[in-house]
């Protein structure tokens, strides 16, 4: 054979090997030549609330354990944390049912219960991701027990602040820089082939912005970016939505992502195209994409599996204006649901007579905590300096803060000065950022913060 024929015949070999790989992938597989073993679809989904104000967080979870499980995951491929106060709530008028929108089918039954209760905190969360069993503390002991082939998906859902996600525990936050961090040991301990992680937080941008490594073959996308509000929707009062449910029953962008799963074929849909149809309907914040953009041509198949032809839910095929009538800030989602409460008591009632005080004392906890911040920063800045510099946003692509530990210890300092931060106050977390990037000392802080918590501001 001539050498002209070895060339097109070492050529031709080239490309059926490639494109035999191009097709196991496209098809779902993990493994892109016969020589390597099938990887697995692993998930972790996480509610990072609890209470019945906070209703949706833990809807929009088991809505997504649903697509799983019928896109073929098995249970024990699939992580769960959730408080569990919802569905046997006494405020829930369907008990034992979560529903994720309005007239919708129950998405609790089934779901597993492997992290509830106080075990739904930071460290179990940073301990399953990473595999460590020996670091659980409680739960099911159920962790991404992956490998180099496994495809991984995140999903996230709660309240969350410029730097950092809530947790059940007012004490316990998930903070940007540790989040990257147990990724990147996730990363070096060859525990994935890729990942995928959604996110639905208030400022969720903040998380992965000028953090999240290009080189680590992980796709984020986020509910919002580093400096707005997420949105919750199907709220108490909207069209449709029962009366008696009295809150939100899911979440803007993931009431976004989970429906469009339900009505499409996740075997022809990529996450670029979901990427698009989310950020549409999610018209009250800018959804957002971190990380390796390769993976936006990945099939949703590969990490969600394929649900099957008849979905349980009915398609989605209205337009965002026609579907939402009204979102609600997700930190003014507690403010709606107390009113609410007041509103539907009868007149009189001990029930109303409570109502109007979890009212007046929410009301009261926002203006202690508006009062104080604006305070320390005025001792700390001056009145005309002080909201330009605890308000300053970085230019895009950098973090929120150089020095993380100080970010945190301003955070704990505050807290216990001036009481806890609540779900409301986390919007101020961007202010200690600022104080840290201003070289404001902690002894510094620790005196303008007595001067400005000595008395209640109510």
């Amino acid at each position: 054979m001539s050498i002209q024929g070895l060339v097109v015949l070492l050529f031709l070999s080239v490309l059926s090997v490639s494109t035999i790989g191009s097709t196991l992938v496209e098809n779902g597989s993990t493994s892109t030549t016969h020589h390597k073993s099938k990887g697995k679809r692993w998930a972790l989904l996480i509610a990072g609330s609890n209470g019945y104000d906070n209703y949706r967080h833990q809807a929009d979870v088991c809505h997504a354990y649903q697509i799983l499980k019928k896109g073929g995951l098995k249970d024990e491929n699939i992580i769960v944390f959730m408080y569990d106060d919802i569905a046997n709530n006494t405020e829930n008028p369907r008990p034992g049912v979560i529903i994720n929108k309005p007239n919708g089918k129950d998405v609790y039954h089934g779901v597993p219960k492997d992290y509830t209760g106080d075990d739904v905190n930071s460290h179990n969360f940073y301990a399953a991701i990473l595999g460590d069993k020996t670091a659980l503390k409680g739960g099911s002991g159920k962790v991404l027990e992956t490998g180099p082939n496994d495809h991984i998906f995140i999903y996230y859902t709660d309240h969350g602040a410029t730097g950092l996600l809530g947790m059940p525990s007012e004490s316990d936050f998930v903070y940007a820089k540790d989040l990257i961090h147990v990724l990147k040991k996730k990363h070096a301990a060859k525990g994935y082939k890729s990942m995928v992680f959604y996110l639905e937080a208030c400022e969720s941008g903040s998380m992965f912005e000028g953090l999240l490594p290009k080189n680590m073959n992980i796709y984020a996308t986020t509910a919002s970016n580093a400096e707005e509000s997420s949105y919750a929707t199907y709220c108490d009062g909207d069209p449709g939505v029962p009366k008696e449910f009295g809150t939100c029953l899911g979440d803007l962008y993931s009431i976004s992502w989970l429906e469009d799963c339900d009505a499409n074929d996740l075997r022809k849909e990529t996450f670029g195209v979901q990427y698009k149809r989310v950020r549409s309907r999610t018209n009250e914040s800018h959804v957002m994409q971190y990380g390796d953009m390769s993976h936006i041509k990945e099939f949703l198949y590969t990490y969600m599996g394929a649900t099957p032809k008849t979905h349980s839910y009915a398609p989605f095929t209205a337009s965002p204006s026609e579907s939402i009538s009204r979102t609600v800030s997700q930190r003014d989602v507690a403010l709606l649901y107390f009113l609410q409460k007041v509103n539907r008591a009868p007149t009189g009632s001990h029930e109303k007579i409570e109502a109007q005080k979890q009212l007046r004392n929410e009301i009261a906890r926002r203006k202690h905590v508006d009062y104080s911040i604006t305070k320390i920063g005025e001792l700390l800045f001056g009145t005309e300096r002080s909201s330009k510099v605890l308000m300053n946003v970085r230019p895009s692509g950098q973090p929120l803060v150089d020095d993380w530990e100080c970010f945190k210890m301003f955070i704990r300092t505050y807290e216990s000065r001036c009481g806890k931060l609540s779900k409301y106050g986390m919007k101020y977390t961007r202010a200690f950022a600022n104080m840290c990037n201003a070289g404001v000392s902690l002894e510094k802080l620790v005196a303008v913060s007595d001067q400005a918590c000595s008395k209640k501001h109510v």
